[in-house]
C-alpha cells in the first residue's frame, strides 16, 4: 500500500538575475533553490558580463545544503567559489548553529589590522547564501511587515557580520518572465562584528549606509521568500541585483510505502 506523509510545505525556484551599476550591466548569475519539509539546498552560479567583463573577466559559484529544524533553517555544509586573476574557495561545515571547521584555499595572509573572529563569534551563525532565505513563522501572511522583522548573524569564511531587516513596503514585481505578483520590500541594515578591518571605506560606508533595501517574494508552497531585487545606494550609482527570470513552483509531498 501507498500512503502519503503529512503534506508539509516544500518547493523549488529556478531563477536569473543580473546585476547592474548605475543602470549598466555588470554580471548575471543563476539561483535553484529546493525546500522540502526537513531538508533545504540551494546553488547558484555567476560571471561578469558587460563593461565589467571587458577590465576583469570572472566566475563564482556556491552551494549551500541544510535541514530545517523547528521552522528554522539550519545550515550544514557551505561552499563558494571563486574565479577571477585569482581563484579562491571557501568551504564551511556548520552543525547547530555553530561553525565546526573551515577552510579557504590558497590560504590567506594573515593581516594584523584585521579583528580577529573568536570562537564565540562562531556560534549562533548562519553562511551567506542562508542569510538571504527568510523563513516567516506562524501560519499568518506569509507577505507582510512580519517578514522583515528578523534578521541573521552571518559568518562567511572571513567576515562576522550582522544583518538587521526593517519593513518599508508592499510592491508588485514583474520578472521578464514568470513570477508577477506581491513582494514585500525590507530596508537591510549590515553591522560588522569581527573579521574586518575597521579602517576599510567600504566597511564604513555599508555600516552607515541606511538607503540599501531589498526585494522579497515567496516559493511556492512554502514560507520562505527570497530575494527578488536588491538595491545598494553606491558614490557611482545604484547597484541592484535583480531577477530577469523567476519560476517557482509547489512540490507535491512525498510518498512512502508502508506495509
Amino acid at each position: 500500500m501507498l500512503a502519503p506523509l503529512p503534506a508539509f510545505a516544500q518547493g523549488k525556484v529556478e531563477a536569473h538575475y543580473e546585476a547592474s551599476l548605475a543602470g549598466i550591466a555588470v554580471g548575471r548569475g543563476t539561483w535553484g533553490i529546493e525546500i522540502s519539509d526537513d531538508f533545504y539546498s540551494a546553488s547558484a552560479q555567476g560571471a561578469t558580463a558587460g563593461l565589467l567583463k571587458a577590465f576583469s573577466g570572472g566566475t563564482g559559484s556556491g552551494s549551500v545544503q541544510g535541514r530545517i529544524v523547528n521552522g528554522a533553517l539550519v545550515p550544514a555544509a557551505y561552499t563558494a567559489t571563486v574565479n577571477s586573476k585569482k581563484s579562491e574557495t571557501i568551504k564551511i561545515n556548520l552543525a547547530g548553529g555553530a561553525v565546526k571547521d573551515f577552510a579557504i584555499v590558497p590560504e590567506p595572509p594573515v593581516d594584523a589590522d584585521r579583528i580577529v573572529v573568536t570562537e564565540a563569534h562562531k556560534k549562533g551563525v548562519v553562511d551567506p547564501m542562508t542569510s538571504s532565505l527568510v523563513k516567516v513563522a506562524g501560519n499568518g501572511e506569509v507577505l507582510g511587515p512580519d517578514a522583515c522583522r528578523g534578521g541573521s548573524s552571518v559568518f562567511d569564511g572571513r567576515l562576522r557580520y550582522d544583518l538587521k531587516l526593517d519593513f518599508k513596503r508592499m510592491e508588485t514585481v514583474k520578472a521578464d518572465k514568470g513570477y508577477h505578483g506581491p513582494a514585500v520590500v525590507c530596508a537591510i541594515y549590515f553591522t560588522p562584528v569581527a573579521g574586518y578591518i575597521a579602517d576599510r571605506p567600504v566597511i564604513k560606508y555599508l555600516t552607515a549606509e541606511r538607503r540599501m533595501e531589498i526585494v522579497l517574494v515567496p516559493i511556492a508552497g512554502t514560507r520562505v521568500l527570497v530575494p527578488f531585487r536588491l538595491t545598494i545606494p553606491t558614490p557611482f550609482g545604484p547597484a541592484v541585483l535583480e531577477a530577469t527570470q523567476f519560476n517557482t513552483v509547489a512540490l507535491p509531498p512525498r510518498v512512502a510505502k508502508t506495509q
